[in-house]
């Protein structure tokens, strides 16, 4: 089984020391990036929760550890190089959020933290969130002290000299200094800063007792000098009588302990990020209109990043000076050059669910599946389409549909409603609605797409407006062999489209030209046409008109049969691969499945069940489907959903797998080289399935493979990794490969690396010469050899 599709931006990433790498947390799992090429080298695996919180510890290049917590209720110790857990403890209660104070501030103080390392997480004990503290070093249980209680999970935030404690509580926040040797039962001081508005995120300066905020506005506020009467040791009288005679502490509220606060405004909605440079002379903004903004402290001034295209989450600073990235809230992870402010590199995440799927009776936020090229096509935000690989889980590119800047406060006048692509993912159609604004206007737009063989993207062929006349399209249908597609209508009539192809001339140069054209147009008893699909050699064109299915001849627009009857109407149709047999799905009140026979024009069998999803195999009779279950049977079968797979010869499940967040999920066979690529417990799986849930998280599977093994994929891409030589190899070159049939080793010439000092030391130590020599070369390395002279 292959899991893929996870959300990249549930919680902050973090850099490796060297910064080479980038940790995300992705569901269960802690996914390793490369931050030079953006690809995913290697995972933490063993939460069995979503994991919350990863810190790396500092160290040296070459060390990679790193602490996770998870909502499992454990906190784990990793050497993420190999990777390894090294330790586990288990708190016993969900773990929301984890900080790390011994890790931060000057090499001096970290020494004196080291002897034992307390950590503070936001645990849950059953009633409330609460803030406690552990010690990672010798771990008992969880302290008794708590230093907060709160309704909701809030995030903790580490000042970056390790000193100071944060979170936002609604219009609150509240800071705690902590002791300089951690003990259980050392207490922390804490102040509290006050705001008009609720407080959506905060942070430190890293040298200055200096905290910034922002809030659901869009308002920044700046508070200098915080904890000056409660946080600092006074050793004199006159330092109190200077602070309680008080001075005018300029936009401070409710005698709050800081000498000052400033507040900044530019960001037109909710402010979600907020970063100090490490020198502290900059502060980096973002929020939900998709900008990020570099304030200059000192004067004011500010820089932009603008069209990011998402609200901002994160903003993390890399080891390198010249490399940071940002968090967006669709799943994306990009590198940013500093201080140019550009975008070098994206980790694409697939993209979320759409907010507006009940904007409109025709929407469908239905996945498209190329299962020949292994892609997946979703609906985005920004009114285009993102292509997902299942396999390398990363995004390929994206089709901007009809332009749009993303601006939160901006209503949405454009969905796109509908995607569909061709057997063989060449061409796709679209369907994209202009809303009407107080009940006036609306467009229904019908476009084909084209897919360039060398650039391998979309691009539009043919836009038609108004297909149906004011009637929504309810579905696309492609012909599995000819460049032929049929779309269908709640207005009670469908019509097939035929590509042509041509030239054009224009000042005396040939161009080609395709373009789409109406070819027919059908209707039956002026009914709602819901669904259409092709046989599977494109014979046949079967479009549900209600409750019943009509059959045609889609090249003459001959109706030649009408089948059956269902009790509420048809909302999908598909036949069973090469087979006989005609799949429909009805929705309403009595949910059905019904399996029909083309030879005998009637039903062969059916269940009463609610189906989000149909999928036939594409050499077989075989199909998949996807069934809601009831409440009452969720906790019986671990899921809110149940896939099936069936023979259409037979009504008898030929198996059965239990899945969750099935609402809103989808289904499809992969076929050709993909399979092939698929390797089950030593074999070739011939077959794979696919599922994608309702926040389009996905698993790829065996459906026949009842044991469950383990799926992998052989790739046949480049390399992750860069490659080069370590450890041995880097001093005395390969080694030669002998061949113990043969009497005689051939000479194999091999050569040491030119730089043998950069990857000397790199590598698993059981492959490292002895130190002795190992010394003795580094040096000699770093020498310049020149040849003695006669005099």
């Amino acid at each position: 089984m292959i899991k893929g599709g996870q959300n990249y931006v549930s919680s902050p990433p973090a850099f490796s020391n060297d910064g080479n790498r980038v940790l995300v947390c992705t569901g269960n799992t802690v996914s390793i990036f490369s931050s030079s090429t953006g690809l995913q080298v290697s995972s933490l695996e063993g939460h069995t929760a979503p994991v919350t919180s990863v810190v790396v510890v500092p160290a040296t290049d070459i060390l990679c550890y790193c602490w996770t917590s998870s909502f499992d209720g454990t906190v784990r110790y990793w050497d993420f190089s190999v990777p390894e857990t090294v330790k586990k403890l288990d708190l016993g209660m969900p773990i929301f959020s984890m900080v790390i104070p011994s890790f931060l501030g000057s090499p001096e103080e970290n020494n004196a933290k080291t002897a034992n390392v307390f950590a503070y997480v936001s645990v849950h004990d059953g009633k409330a969130w609460q803030i406690r503290k552990c010690s990672l070093t010798n771990y008992r249980k969880v302290g008794k002290l708590v230093l907060k209680e709160t309704e909701r999970p809030e995030p903790l935030i580490i000042s970056p000299s390790g000193k100071f404690l944060g979170i936002k509580h609604k219009r609150k926040l509240h800071i705690w200094k902590l002791p300089r040797v951690e003990s259980d039962v050392a207490v922390a001081k804490k102040i509290t800063l006050h705001h008009t508005k609720t407080i959506t995120v905060l942070a430190f300066h890293p040298t200055e007792r200096t905290v910034a905020a922002g809030d659901v506005t869009g308002r920044m506020l700046i508070w200098r000098g915080f904890g000056t009467q409660k946080f600092l040791d006074h050793s004199g009288s006159n330092n109190r009588i200077s602070m309680n005679d008080g001075e005018d502490k300029h936009g401070v509220r409710q005698n709050d302990d800081a000498e000052s606060c400033s507040v900044w405004h530019w960001h037109s909605a909710g402010v979600c990020l907020l970063s100090f440079s490490p020198d502290g002379a900059y502060l980096y903004s973002g929020g939900t209109e998709g900008v990020l903004v570099l304030w200059q402290l000192d004067s004011g001034k500010k820089k932009f990043l603008p069209r990011i295209g998402s609200p901002l989450l994160y903003f993390i600073e890399s080891p390198d000076p010249s490399l940071s990235l940002i968090s967006c809230a669709d799943n994306q992870i990009h590198m940013l050059k500093t201080p140019s402010m550009e975008i070098i590199k994206s980790i694409s995440g697939i993209k979320p669910p759409l907010s507006y799927q009940e904007i409109c009776e025709s929407f469908s936020g239905k996945a498209a599946f190329d299962c020949t090229s292994g892609l997946v096509a979703v609906q985005t935000e920004n009114y285009g389409i993102q292509f997902y690989s299942l396999l390398a889980n990363r995004g390929v590119y994206e089709v901007q549909v009809c332009e749009r800047n993303h601006q939160p406060a901006d209503e949405v006048t454009v969905a796109v409603t509908l995607v569909e692509l061709s057997v063989d993912g060449s061409i796709m159609g679209t369907v994209e609605i202009k809303l009407p604004e107080e009940g006036v206007g609306g467009l229904v737009s019908l476009k084909f797409w084209d897919l360039d063989s060398d650039t391998k993207r979309f691009s539009v062929s043919t836009v038609i407006y108004e297909p149906h006349r004011d009637a929504h399209i309810s579905a696309i249908a492609f012909h599995p062999t000819h460049r032929m597609a049929v779309s269908s209508s709640y207005g009670g009539d469908f019509k097939i489209w035929v590509c042509k192809e041509g030239d054009i001339q224009q000042k005396g140069q040939a161009l080609q030209n395709s373009g789409w054209m109406c070819h027919a147009v059908g209707s039956y008893k002026n009914k709602a046409m819901r669904a259409a699909t092709f046989s599977a050699d494109g014979s046949v064109l079967a479009v549900a008109a209600d409750t019943v299915i009509t059959l045609w001849d889609p090249d003459k627009n001959v109706l030649m049969a009408v089948v059956g009857e269902t009790p509420t109407p048809i909302v999908s149709l598909a036949f069973a691969g090469k087979s006989e047999y005609l799949l429909s799905v009805s929705h309403g009140l009595k949910p059905r499945l019904s399996v029909w026979s083309m030879s005998k024009l009637a039903m062969a069998w059916s269940y009463r069940l609610q189906i989000e999803a149909v999928s036939p195999a594409i050499d077989s009779s075989y199909f998949a489907i996807l069934a809601l279950l009831p409440e009452s049977n969720e906790r019986a079968f671990k899921g809110n959903g149940i896939i099936l797979l069936f023979n259409a010869t037979d009504p008898v499940p030929v198996a059965s797998m239990s899945v969750t967040k099935a609402k809103g999920g989808g289904l499809a066979f992969l076929k050709g080289d993909l399979s092939e690529r698929a390797v089950i417990d030593g074999k070739t799986s011939q077959t794979l399935l696919v599922y994608i849930n309702g926040d389009r998280e996905y698993v790829i599977f065996d459906p026949y493979d009842k044991e469950g093994h383990e799926l992998s994929i052989i790739r046949q891409d480049v390399p992750l990794e860069e490659t080069g030589q370590f450890g041995y190899s880097s001093i005395y070159g390969e080694l030669p490969k002998f061949d113990l049939q043969k009497d005689k080793t051939a000479s194999v010439i091999s050569t040491a690396s030119e730089r043998p000092w950069e990857t000397i030391f790199t590598g698993s130590t059981h492959m490292l010469p002895p130190l002795t020599k190992l010394c003795s070369v580094f040096l000699e390395s770093l020498l310049e050899k020149r040849t003695a002279l006669a005099e």
